[in-house]
């Protein structure tokens, strides 16, 4: 299941129809941005941001703890997120970009209810999960780059197989190699 532009709008739309608060609805916003332009894992890695890991001179944002070895990286952050982070963050200099009062961790740690919420508003699939944006994170990525390396890289892969899963070749750009190939080999 793919959370593409479109469905990341749908959602948008599915949660202002919940009638959150406001404050809801910006971390809900913002949570759904991240996921889809970092390819960070939700609970593991973006719901525990902090803001001494975020470096603003070079765009990236650094991930200290992750599910595997090679998911200590620094994830590019694209303008819409430097933006959402700067408002985000404002003045303060350290802390969770995520923190929680409710939780004993002082971070987020989940927000599947309210994603839940949104989904269903927007008559969406209970297939779709915030996570699929990262699978349409690393679908992007490697479509506009078709660099392999750097999709692992970002995403925290090891393993080739496990970065594959984002590879979805497309007959058209398949035919306009071949094409490509012919016109070289019968021009004289």
């Amino acid at each position: 299941m793919r959370l593409d532009a479109a469905t990341e709008r749908k959602l948008l739309d599915g949660a202002a129809a919940c009638e959150w608060q406001e404050k809801t609805l910006e971390r809900f916003s913002d949570i759904l941005i991240l996921i889809r332009d970092t390819g960070m894992r939700n609970e593991r890695e973006l719901y525990r941001v902090r803001i001494e890991n975020i470096d603003w001179q070079l765009r990236v944002i650094f991930v200290p703890d992750s599910k595997t070895e090679n998911g200590r990286r620094s994830v590019p952050m694209s303008d819409r997120v430097f933006d959402l982070l700067k408002r985000r963050c404002g003045a303060r200099k350290i802390g969770w970009v995520f923190p929680s009062k409710r939780s004993e961790a002082g971070h987020l740690t989940t927000i599947a209810k309210r994603s839940q919420e949104a989904r269903k508003q927007a008559g969406l699939s209970d297939d779709l999960v915030l996570y699929c944006g990262r699978h349409d994170y690393g679908t992007r990525v490697l479509k506009r780059t078709g660099n392999l390396k750097a999709v692992m890289l970002a995403m925290g892969h090891k393993d080739v197989k496990t970065a594959m899963q984002y590879q979805h070749p497309e007959l058209e750009i398949v035919r306009a190699a071949i094409n490509e190939g012919e016109i070289a080999t019968a021009l004289p």
